[in-house]
C-alpha cells in the first residue's frame, strides 16, 4: 500500500476511477477492512498520505491494521532521481531528514520501513558506480532505521524491463546483493534485524527466451545462496510487475526447492507484493462503492494464494476456486 499518490492516481486512471484523495483513502479502507486479511497478510507498506488516512468513521488506518493483527510499515524514501553522470541510472533519495522522519512514524504506529533502489539492465548498464551508490543509500536508511527502532526492509529492484536474458539479470543480481552486504557491513546494520526484499532471477519481458516457473525458481535461489548471509531476517520477493499468477507460481516453486533441500536454506522465502495482489481487487472496484465486496473477495483470494505458496501448496487449480 506504499504507492505514491502519483502511481495510485494513473492506476485509478487506467480503470476509470477518480483520482482524488479521496478515492485514494476510499481504496485503502477497501483494503484494510478486507474480511481474513490477517490470514495471510502479516504487514502493510504504508505512504506518507496512507499513514495519516482513516476509515470514513476517523478510525486510523494503523489502527484497524494493529487491530486486525497486521504490522504497519511506511516508505521513507523520496523515490528515484536521475544518478549524475550515469545517464539511464537513477540513485533514490530521502536521506536528507531520515532521522528525524523516521522518529516521527514510530510515533505514528509504524513498526518498519521500506526503501527501494532501483537497478535497470541495458547496454553498459548497470555501471558499478551505480550499484555502489545505491547499496551505500540503502545501508545508511537501514542503520537510521534500526536506530529509530523500526526494521528495514531493504529493496535493490533489478528491473525486469528490457531484453536481457535470465543469465544476465542473475548475474547483476548477484553482483547488487554482494554490494548492499558489504554497505550493510560497513554501516553496523543488524541482520537479525533486516529483511531483504529481492527481485526473482527473470528473463527480461522482451526477452526472446522465457525460462518456465522452474527455472526461475532454481535460479532465484542459487543466487540468493550465493549472497545472502545466513543471519539475515527473512526474504520478502517483490513482484515486480509480473502478473498475479506467475508471481504466485514462482514463488510456490522456490519453496518447494526449500522443503525439499529440508534445512539448507536458513531464511524464509515469503511475498512483499503490490500490484501482484491488488490488481484484480482493483479491476473489479474501479471507485464504485457497490463493488467493495466483490474487490475484497478478490484481494482475500490473491493472498491466500500467496499465502499456500509459501508452504510450496499453491496450485493453477486454486485460481478457478
Amino acid at each position: 500500500m506504499d504507492e505514491s499518490n502519483g502511481t495510485c492516481d494513473k492506476r485509478f486512471a487506467a480503470v476509470g476511477g477518480a483520482q482524488t484523495e479521496e478515492t485514494r483513502r476510499a481504496y485503502r479502507e477497501l483494503i484494510v477492512t478486507t474480511p481474513g486479511l490477517s490470514e495471510s497478510i502479516s504487514g502493510a507498506i504504508l505512504y506518507d498520505e496512507t499513514i495519516r488516512q482513516g476509515k470514513k468513521d476517523g478510525t486510523p488506518f494503523v489502527r484497524v491494521l494493529t487491530d486486525a493483527g497486521i504490522i504497519p510499515g511506511i516508505k521513507v524514501d523520496t523515490g528515484a532521481k536521475p544518478l549524475a553522470g550515469r545517464p539511464g541510472e537513477t540513485i533514490t533519495e530521502g536521506l536528507d531528514g531520515l532521522r528525524a522522519r523516521l522518529q516521527n512514524y514510530f510515533q505514528m504506529g509504524a513498526r518498519f520501513a521500506k526503501w527501494r533502489a532501483v537497478i535497470s539492465l541495458g547496454d553498459g548498464l548497470p555501471s558499478r558506480g551505480c550499484i555502489a551508490a545505491n547499496a551505500h543509500a540503502l545501508a545508511r536508511y537501514a542503520a537510521l532505521c534500526q536506530e529509530a527502532g523500526l526494521v528495514p526492509i531493504v529493496e535493490p529492484e533489478v528491473l525486469m524491463d528490457g531484453e536481457h536474458s535470465l543469465e544476465r539479470c542473475q548475474e547483476v543480481t548477484e553482483a547488487t546483493l554482494h554490494s548492499v552486504f558489504n554497505q550493510l557491513y560497513d554501516q553496523g546494520v543488524i541482520l537479525e534485524g533486516a529483511i531483504l526484499k529481492p527481485n526473482m532471477v527473470l528473463p527480461g519481458l522482451n526477452c526472446a527466451k522465457q525460462q518456465t516457473v522452474a527455472e526461475v525458481a532454481t535460479a532465484t535461489v542459487t543466487s540468493l545462496l550465493r549472497v545472502v548471509p545466513a543471519s539475515v531476517a527473512g526474504i520478502a520477493f517483490l513482484s515486480g510487475g509480473q502478473s498475479s499468477e506467475l508471481a504466485s507460481a514462482r514463488l510456490n516453486a522456490m519453496n518447494v526447492i526449500a522443503r525439499s533441500a529440508g534445512a539448507r536454506l536458513p531464511w524464509p522465502l515469503a511475498f512483499s507484493f503490490a500490484r501482484a495482489i491488488q490488481q484484480p481487487a482493483l479491476e473489479i472496484w474501479r471507485g464504485q462503492d457497490n463493488n467493495v465486496a466483490a474487490a475484497q473477495r478478490a484481494l482475500a483470494h490473491r493472498a491466500l494464494c500467496n499465502r499456500a505458496a509459501l508452504r510450496g501448496e499453491y496450485s493453477a487449480a486454486m485460481e478457478r476456486s
